[in-house]
């Protein structure tokens, strides 16, 4: 047995004691590493996972931007195209407007009246209603009657529209 103070010998029954508490414990710290190597080992794991799961956001953020980028040009241009719509049917209907002014709708005169020439039947006809000698005589680019024929004769006859060659 060894004495207060002295130094344990490896003979000693205490010295034995002591080496087997001794292995005890660095075999205890030993399972304490291997489990604190595996919890490092799996956070390496999750960190990895964490890390491409951060960079997968990252491209689908840029993906989402690219795509907001794109819709935001998009819209910029339907606003532009929208505008110049607006513009373009502005001056069409001027234009019609314009074009219609030299038309005159007539209602009311019967069918097959004018025979084919509806132009020649028009410079007879307006002279005679409304009491004027026109001078120079009365042109037109086209007159006709609107829609097709039809087929009973006491339909309401349809109208004449007529487009004057000179407006004055």
């Amino acid at each position: 047995m060894a004495m207060p103070g002295s130094i344990p010998t490896p003979t000693d029954p205490s010295a034995s004691e002591a080496t087997e508490c001794i292995l005890q414990e660095i075999a205890s710290v030993g399972c304490r590493l291997e489990a604190m190597d595996q919890k490092i080992t799996d956070l390496i794991i999750a960190s990895s996972s964490i890390r491409a799961d951060i960079a997968g956001f990252k491209d689908t953020a840029d993906a989402l931007d690219q795509r907001l980028t794109t819709v935001e040009y998009q819209m910029a241009t339907l606003t532009d195209q929208e505008i110049e719509l607006r513009s373009l049917r502005a001056k069409v209907t001027d234009l019609e407007d314009q074009s219609r002014r030299d038309n005159l709708r007539l209602y009311g005169i019967p069918e097959l009246k004018e025979a084919s020439d509806t132009k020649a039947f028009l410079q007879s006809l307006l002279p005679d209603l409304f009491g004027i000698e026109f001078s120079p005589p009365l042109e037109f680019q086209r007159a006709y009657r609107i829609g097709p024929p039809h087929k009973a004769t006491s339909d309401k006859p349809r109208p004449i529209i007529a487009c004057f060659l000179r407006p004055d």
